[in-house]
């Protein structure tokens, strides 16, 4: 597929998608929409890939939604939007929404937020299952300041990740945050310095997609995402009946011999 407003490449198992409009600092816009689901879906499909990396070209990771869209759409009453063909029919109704079918991609989704995330920028970041952030990125809701709401599921998203008063004071204030504040609250995994960000994020989505299995990895992926809605008796009663499945499988196989060989894994997904 032709893209317009990212770029995508797989190696070595990981798939990359880049936001690539550097000039706007990547701001969102519908052409970026189509782009990133079309290319989550390649991803998604392709055997050869495991693990999905979403960045920013240039500076910047995404300065959320185009400002100069946005100007164009002030004071008028939009009318009600459609919801986006599903991404994935079996996933729970929650995922199947224009923004929230990041956790019906059934692989793991590492956003490497390499500078400035803001708006609906730092909603996409909070859909991914682990954050990495280099020393330069700056985070920032910005919708209270732009007379906006908490948009498009981070009032559910936001609190779960970083606690209710840090959700509230995020949202409240608009205000900026930098990567060492954003790491001692939880809201990126690590801080790597800018000039090493690139080859870490690499190396860690390679060691995913090689050392270990991609169906332990769909199947964690799915649990844990499906576990927000369910009480701990259910989420036991699932993970039993998956444990079932889980000892049949190739992979499980594979798991036992090449530690018991003392080898590198070659797990199939299987």
């Amino acid at each position: 597929m032709d893209y317009s407003d990212i770029l995508y490449e797989v190696e070595a198992g990981v798939a990359v998608i880049t936001l690539n409009r550097p000039d706007r600092l990547n701001a969102w816009r519908a052409e970026m929409d189509r782009d990133v689901r079309a290319a989550m879906r390649a991803a998604a499909d392709d055997e050869a890939v495991r693990v999905v990396v979403l960045t920013g070209a240039g500076r910047g990771f995404c300065a959320g939604a185009d400002m100069n869209l946005l100007q164009t759409t002030a004071g008028a009453r939009p009318g009600r939007a459609a919801r986006p063909a599903v991404f994935d029919e079996a996933a729970r109704d929650d995922f199947k929404r224009q923004y929230s079918y990041f956790p019906a991609v059934p692989k793991p989704i590492l956003a490497a937020i390499n500078g400035p995330c803001a708006g609906l920028g730092l909603v996409l970041t909070l859909y991914a299952d682990l954050r990495f952030a280099s020393d330069a990125a700056v985070f920032t809701t910005a919708f209270s300041r732009r007379g906006l709401i908490a948009e498009h599921g981070i009032s559910w998203l936001l609190p779960r990740i970083v606690g209710f008063a840090h959700a509230a004071d995020l949202l409240y204030s608009g205000r900026k945050v930098l990567a060492p504040e954003a790491l001692s609250m939880g809201l990126v995994s690590r801080v790597i310095p800018i000039g090493e960000f690139t080859a870490e994020v690499t190396a860690y989505a390679r060691m995913l997609a090689s050392e270990v299995s991609p169906r332990s990895l769909k199947e964690m992926k799915r649990e844990i995402w499906n576990a927000q809605f369910q009480g701990l008796g259910e989420a036991i009663d699932i993970a039993n009946a998956d444990m079932r499945e889980s000892l049949v499988s190739e992979d499980f196989k594979e798991g036992v011999a090449h530690f018991v060989e003392r080898r590198a894994p070659a797990f199939t997904g299987r």
